[in-house]
Order: structure tokens, then sequence, then C-alpha cells
């Protein structure tokens, strides 16, 4: 399983990085991300960036169910993601504190905190799985390498 998704990523990223290639908006880059991510990997439920707005996290590019609209700093795991700033890998949800359930059918999740090229958080990348325990060390690996070369940060 480890080998198939480890090749997953590396198809992902070589199809991320040519889309991205020579694009300045972040929001396009951040939408190519998504898509490909979301259509590409196993067990991605929902996939999509909260955008850091005004000292909040407000909703950016994503596939999936409909997310929630804003999260607070320090609130789910994405707003414990900004305020940690470092990845967040959930095996069961029910089980982390003030967990927000935007779908109730969301059982794993992680959340990877987005830098740009000056080292400002500007978003989060945001995937659930209707699995539990699907995400791990390979997963946090592969997204924070794509994420640091397409968008420019961590």
């Amino acid at each position: 399983m480890s080998f198939e998704k480890e090749t997953n990523y590396q198809r992902c990223r070589v199809r991320i990085e040519a889309l991205c290639d020579g694009n300045d908006d972040q929001i396009s880059k951040m939408a190519s991300v998504v898509g490909v991510l979301h259509n590409e990997m196993n067990n991605f439920f929902w996939t999509g960036f909260y955008r850091v707005v005004e000292g909040r996290l407000v909703i950016g590019p994503y596939q999936g169910t409909v997310g929630c609209l804003r999260i607070e700093i320090g609130q789910g795991v994405c707003g414990t993601a900004v305020a940690m700033g470092e990845t967040q890998v959930v095996e069961n949800v029910d089980d982390f504190p003030g967990h927000i359930a935007c779908d109730e059918r969301s059982q794993s999740e992680i959340v990877v905190p987005v830098t740009n090229e000056s080292g400002e958080l500007i978003a989060v990348l945001d995937v659930d799985s209707v699995e539990k325990g699907a995400f791990d060390d390979v997963d946090r690996k592969y997204l924070e390498e794509i994420l640091a070369h397409v968008l420019g940060g961590r």
C-alpha cells in the first residue's frame, strides 16, 4: 500500500508541477493542486484549501461535499494546524477535541499549513477521508513537498 501511495503521489507531483509551471496566481495553483489530488489519490473524500483572510480561515478552492465557509484560528483540525504551524494527521476525527464536522462521513483528516516564499502562512490544505487511519507520514511527506514546491513556502 505504501509503495502504491508513493507512486500515486509522485505521479500527482509531476502533473501538478506541469500545470502550475509559469503561473503566478496562488488561487489557480491551489485549484490545480486540489483537482489533481482529489481525482488521483485513493481515499480523498474532501480536498481543499482554507485561505488565511483577515485573521481567520476562509474556504478556497475545493472538491467534495460542501465545506465550512469559515474556521477560526485555533478551532478544529484546520485552525489547530495554523495555531501550531505544523501538519496535523488525525486517524480518527472523533478522537480530536473540537473537531468541526462539515460532513459527518469524514473519519480521518490531514491538514498541511501552506506558506508563501516569504514564510507567511497563506492557507492550509485540508484532506478528509471516509476511512479511519487513511493518512500517515507518507501523506505528510508528499503533501508538504508538493505544496512547498508549487506554492513556494513550507
